[in-house]
């Protein structure tokens, strides 16, 4: 009998091996945060073969093997991969709505998922709602390259109660329409577009809409800690969450773009203060509009 367990065994241990996944992380440079970010992956998946390299180590995508599962980690990363269609499918991180648009298009090859790193829109004006119930105008700027989303902000504004006031900014250097969208809204809202929202143009943004004592809510939580009220953000292990439950599905199975279903509310106390308004509670607004989230 012990003879036969220990045969089974042995019939039983390679199934086991080749049930483990080839895990490659893909990115234009190695960086201490990008080996943290591998190491956290490894330790979540001690069975797979996770692993780093760098854009300039590997071949083209098709000469890799088909089963390897692609992690995409920046713009260099993205750009090898879609370099031509044959090889191995990949989750793609830190890509914006704006900056998909502006790659792909309308297109979305088949073999790619999106895994979206700005604040998705309806989230955002479920936030600006919570902080600020009393306002009703969400002012929006856009440019050419965020254009496309004002649609989808409307049709969002209105199961809330609220109205979009959007303005066109595609010359930065005329701040008429920054000063024409202050003063007919009650709530500045940003939109992820870093044509826009950059650090050249934060100072503007931020003076003028608090010379009218009027709130910025996002585009993300960087801007946050530069003056903004307040975003919602996924950070670390709500993308290693994310990753972890794909991973584990067969890449025919993976969406082709995705939101984190965990995320936080990063706040800016100070600008509270001096905005007159109550002390941002993230957990307290993190459950709120948890609240409101779609059902699958």
């Amino acid at each position: 009998m012990l003879r036969l367990l220990r045969l089974l065994l042995l019939c039983l241990w390679p199934m086991g091996a080749l049930s483990a996944s080839e895990i490659l992380l893909v990115g234009g440079e190695d960086q201490p945060g990008v080996r943290s970010f591998v190491a956290a992956l490894e330790a979540r998946r001690p069975h797979d073969h996770v692993r780093f390299q760098t854009v300039a180590q590997l071949p083209r995508p098709a000469l890799l093997k088909p089963e390897t599962r692609l992690i995409l980690l920046d713009n260099v990363a993205l750009d090898w991969r879609m370099g031509e269609t044959a090889g191995p499918a990949a989750l793609a991180l830190r890509v914006s709505r704006v900056q998909a648009e502006q790659r792909l298009g309308k297109s979305r090859p088949s073999y790619l998922s999106l895994l979206w790193s700005d604040p998705p829109l309806p989230r955002q004006l479920r936030l600006t709602r919570y902080l600020l119930p009393q306002a009703r105008r969400i002012g929006v700027l856009y440019g050419p390259g965020s254009r496309f989303l004002i649609d989808e902000l409307r049709q969002a504004a209105r199961g809330l109660g609220l109205e979009i006031v959007a303005q066109d900014w595609a010359d930065l250097r005329d701040s008429r329409p920054l000063q024409h969208l202050l003063g007919n809204s009650d709530v500045l809202l940003g939109i992820d577009d870093p044509e826009l929202y950059n650090s050249k143009t934060a100072k503007n943004v931020l003076l003028s809409s608090y010379g009218r004592q009027m709130a910025l809510i996002g585009p993300n939580a960087g801007f946050v800690r530069a003056g903004a009220l307040a975003s919602t953000y996924s950070d670390q292990d709500d993308w290693l969450a994310v990753l972890d439950d794909l991973l584990d599905q067969p890449p025919a199975h993976w969406p082709r773009s995705l939101y984190p279903e965990h995320y936080g509310v990063s706040g800016n106390q100070q600008v509270a203060r001096a905005l007159g308004l109550e002390p941002i509670d993230p957990n307290a607004a993190a459950l709120a509009l948890a609240e409101g989230e779609p059902t699958p």
